[in-house]
């Protein structure tokens, strides 16, 4: 048989108990406790991977509850860092738009047959597809899609390139 060492556990009036042959201070406290159960409950959850911006500051908050920038509010910082570029933000956000709406677009590609999925791109590239003409839900869902990914890649395309031109003139 298996040794096992038996452990006697006192009550004590704080309603936790504590372990013969340990001292109180070795024991976990409360908040370890509730850290250890909120780690056993979530740990799946939280270990599942999530993407991340890399590059941008996150500040810590003082004890006012306000951003404490720290060294990254003095002058230096300010004359070092870039200042914010909104087009390349939102060309960011369109990017991560654009994503989804390429899975949509093989999604609803897949309802139509591939001669019919070929006439759609190549007219939608020529610039001759007309929505009204088309009579079929799955053809109509295909090339309002790919419409709308046509659009995004433009749009994305002119904020990288106003950004560019405007980061070439500040420099």
């Amino acid at each position: 048989m298996a040794d096992s060492v038996a452990c006697e556990v006192d009550v004590r009036g704080e309603g936790y108990g504590s372990v013969a042959g340990l001292e109180d201070e070795q024991l976990a406290g409360p908040a370890e406790l509730e850290r250890q159960v909120m780690i056993a409950e979530w740990g799946p959850i939280l270990q599942l991977p999530v993407r991340r911006r890399g590059g941008w500051i996150r500040p810590t908050i003082d004890e006012d509850g306000d951003l404490d920038w720290g060294a990254f509010g003095t002058v230096d910082f300010a004359r070092l860092r870039e200042p914010f570029d909104k087009a390349l933000f939102k060309a960011d956000r369109l990017q991560e738009e654009l994503r989804h709406q390429v899975i949509m677009l093989e999604t609803t590609g897949s309802h139509i047959p591939m001669a019919l999925r070929l006439r759609i791109l190549d007219e939608g590239r020529r610039g001759v597809l007309d929505l009204d003409e088309v009579e079929d839900m799955n053809e109509w869902f295909f090339a309002r899609r790919y419409l709308r990914v046509k659009r995004l890649r433009n749009e994305i395309r002119e904020l990288r390139r106003f950004s560019w031109e405007r980061r070439k003139r500040w420099q």
